[in-house]
């Protein structure tokens, strides 16, 4: 399922991402975000069956228009997409297969990813959960000053389309939404977050590209993550607000923010070493300059190490891959 509006190359690079795929019976749903006549005659000209384009009458945001994709959802199971990234060929099969072995009803299977910026390309996440790892500490936490270990990408996600129904997409969050969705999902007991060894997804990091997400005040991020504290343990909410929003509000070089952040943190969370430190670089080395220092150290040499297919994967949760059944996936 893919959301859009106005990038009708991208989309269709994307699009043909997922028609490419080694499943053939799949439901390819993109959801035009608002009148936009160039991107409905750019995807009509593809010609392929599989392929279904709702329009909406006006744009609602990525969070609305993925809702109204699942919705039209036909498959037992929804990959998202944005409209800006690629699959690789086998993602859906690898995760198809992975679900069918997941211990849960109701698997959240997610993949790494080939990070692709204007200045380096590496593989994330840089290793996957361990054993009993609390799930919202893997996906937040530092282990480094520039760069944590876990992560999830919305275009690396696939789940049970009921689950998607279950828990909508939050509409009018503007930043962290596959964040917030995998965080709200997990707190159900039929759900467990499953993850696919070997990079699935192109993440195509344009930084000088608008997207639907891209614009957003630390304010309304910030009510957001104290609305979602019960979600966090300590340690991972003192990590977000140290790192994330904290990226967001040091723009404002402002010391009564920097002070409500860092009280908020010790506060309501229990920061480490490396959130200080992450939180003092944020506030002191200018955005632009703090981005090529963190893809200088991920892309040195033995910086992906762990980024092989059995690399930081236990011996049991090491998974076969197979091709999966088709007319189980929509996209």
């Amino acid at each position: 399922m893919i959301p859009t509006r106005n990038r009708p190359v991208l989309v269709t690079r994307a699009v043909r991402s997922v028609l490419a795929q080694t499943l053939d019976d799949i439901e390819v749903i993109v959801v035009v975000d608002g009148p936009d006549d160039a991107t409905c005659d750019t995807l009509a000209a593809i010609g392929d069956d599989r392929l279904r384009v709702v329009a909406l009458p006006e744009s609602g945001g990525a969070p609305n228009a993925r809702n109204v994709g699942v919705r039209e959802a036909r498959a037992p199971f929804t990959a998202l997409l944005d409209d800006d990234d690629e699959w690789l060929p086998e993602k859906l099969a690898i995760q198809l297969d992975l679900a069918k072995n997941a211990r849960v009803p109701m698997p959240i299977v997610a993949s790494r990813l080939v990070n692709r910026t204007p200045r380096a390309e590496f593989v994330m996440p840089r290793r996957l959960p361990a054993p009993g790892e609390p799930l919202s500490e893997y996906l937040t936490v530092r282990r480094g000053l520039f760069h944590g270990d876990g992560f999830i990408q919305t275009s690396t996600i696939m789940a049970p389309t009921e689950l998607l129904r279950r828990v909508p997409f939050t509409v009018g969050l503007r930043r962290l939404q596959e964040l917030d969705w995998t965080l709200r999902a997990l707190s159900h007991d039929d759900v467990d977050l499953v993850f696919a060894a070997e990079p699935l997804v192109l993440w195509n990091q344009d930084e000088d590209r608008p997207r639907i997400t891209f614009d957003t005040s630390w304010q309304h991020q910030f009510e957001w993550l104290q609305r979602s504290r019960p979600l966090l343990t300590p340690r991972a909410y003192a990590a977000l607000t140290m790192s994330v929003i904290s990226s967001m509000a040091a723009p404002t070089r402002s010391v009564t923010v920097f002070r409500t952040l860092l009280r908020e943190a010790r506060r309501h969370g229990r920061p480490g070493v490396y959130d200080y430190l992450a939180f003092v670089q944020i506030w002191l080395i200018p955005p632009q300059l703090r981005r090529s220092l963190r893809d200088r150290v991920l892309k040195r040499p033995g910086a992906n190490r762990a980024a092989g297919p059995a690399a930081a994967v236990p011996q049991e949760r090491q998974h076969r891959v197979a091709t999966g059944r088709a007319g189980e996936i929509g996209a």
